[in-house]
């Protein structure tokens, strides 16, 4: 069966198969039968957007699909998508839809879904919904006329993020911390100024004019250096930048230095051991994450469970091992006391809220690591055959993890999002880095042709 489900729900180049009104429509009608809806007002979905073009014809399409199989949608706009997971069990509802390609350029867009926990959906229900899709067989005529859902534009659903974001931190004033905030011109661009000004907090927000093209166009949390620049002219305290849909985020401390997911992490971790709220002691994290994260929370003795790429298996993993803090170094950090998926606005609040109760700088409290030297980059590729099958990329891999011992590794993987291949190295010496980087790249071209 063809996958409609890749790594973070359907995604690709708007109006490009899968990503065309076509498929949102029967994606609304098997949402709807799988929800056994039976009218209007037997269920209800919530379903948000970021700023891409091609969101509103993802956004009728969808609403067409399910006010067909007699699901009444309420319709909140441009919103994050740790938003959509939160608002889906507040509102009561039974599934979350954000139409999103969160850090990809505006050109792709995709659909991310949540459950009525908040929590994206199991493999199996993934399977089962798109077996529906592509057979083709959906028909909504058992629906009378009469039993039709109905779609409602909510006005006062930010209201309600706004004020569960706040209650996070208590509350806890900001005021005195001058912050530059990077919004990508995406889906936080209205939403995440607000909350810290409310807060007290003065911010200089930047990317918040989006104009359904421009959603990370060097900026936000893939394109940090425009941030920090701003950091350093306007001696700000702090700058955090956000990715198109919010649910990841980047820091960087008042002199422009780049704080990403790993040292966030550890700050988290560090911060909740030292209150007592550390769930077993123990820190949820993928193969990404650098070394030196590794054998800080050592020091700390906290245990560190290593996942496989990707946020939604950190999550899996934490709910299955029962932890509250986990993420990855790109940027999405997993507070499961308070949020089902990775979550932006939280995580900043919970940085600012240190550096206020501890009158201590970014710059210090980033400091609790030291990063082994790493090097990630990505290279476009055509297909993707299975990387065991590369025999040059094979034999330089094997060069590779003889030299670098237990003092470094590397990593290689196809993007689950993109048509990329990913190369990680890590090791104890910037040279090693270079070297091995080098060489790989050099493999990976000659097996793939690029």
């Amino acid at each position: 069966m063809e996958r409609l489900f890749g790594t973070d729900g359907i995604r690709g180049r708007a109006n490009c198969w899968p990503i065309t009104p076509e498929i949102a429509l029967q994606l609304g009608k098997a949402l709807g039968h799988v929800l056994g809806a039976s009218g209007h007002g037997s269920c209800k979905a919530v379903i948000g957007k970021d700023t891409r073009l091609s969101g509103y014809m993802l956004e009728t399409a969808l609403t067409s699909g399910l006010v067909s199989m007699g699901v009444d949608v309420m319709l909140v706009g441009p919103m994050p998508t740790p938003a959509i997971a939160h608002l889906t069990r507040s509102m009561d509802a039974h599934v979350g839809i954000m139409i999103t390609a969160s850090h990809n350029p505006f050109d792709d867009n995709g659909i991310k879904i949540f459950g009525s926990d908040g929590f994206k959906l199991s493999d199996e229900l993934e399977t089962d919904i798109t077996r529906h899709i592509l057979s083709g067989e959906l028909s909504s005529a058992h629906i009378r006329s009469d039993l039709l859902g109905k779609a409602y534009r909510i006005d006062d659903a930010r209201g309600r993020y706004i004020e569960f974001a706040k209650s996070t931190i208590k509350n806890h004033p900001l005021e005195g911390l001058k912050i530059v905030m990077d919004c990508a011109n995406g889906a936080a661009y209205f939403i995440a100024p607000l909350i810290f000004k409310e807060l007290g907090a003065k911010v200089i927000k930047t990317h918040v004019e989006p104009d359904g093209y421009n959603i990370n166009n060097g900026c936000g949390a893939l394109h940090p250096e425009a941030m920090a620049k701003i950091v350093r002219k306007e001696k700000a305290d702090i700058g955090i930048a956000f990715d198109g849909d919010a649910d990841r985020i980047i820091f960087c401390d008042s002199h422009g230095a780049i704080v990403d997911g790993d040292r966030i992490l550890a700050m988290c971790a560090l911060d909740f051991k030292a209150t007592g709220r550390l769930a077993n002691d123990s820190l949820v994290v993928t193969t990404m994450s650098n070394l030196g994260l590794i054998e800080a929370m050592n020091r700390a003795l906290i245990r560190v469970d290593v996942t496989d790429v990707g946020d939604r298996l950190v999550i899996d993993h934490m709910r299955k091992t029962g932890a509250n803090v986990g993420g990855e170094k790109s940027g999405h950090v997993i507070l499961m006391d308070y949020a089902t998926t990775g979550d932006g606005i939280i995580t900043a609040l919970q940085i600012l809220r240190m550096l206020k109760q501890r009158q201590a700088s970014l710059t210090e409290l980033a400091g609790c690591m030291k990063e082994y030297p790493q090097k990630l980059i990505s290279l476009p590729v055509k297909a993707k055959p299975p990387i065991e099958s590369l025999p040059t990329l094979g034999r330089v891999l094997r060069e590779a993890t003889t030299d670098l011992g237990d003092h470094g590794r590397v990593i290689v993987r196809y993007s689950g999002t993109e048509n990329k291949i990913r190369l990680l190295v890590e090791a104890r010496q910037a040279r090693s880095v270079a070297h091995w980087t080098r060489s790989l790249t050099l493999a990976i071209r000659k097996d793939l042709g690029r």
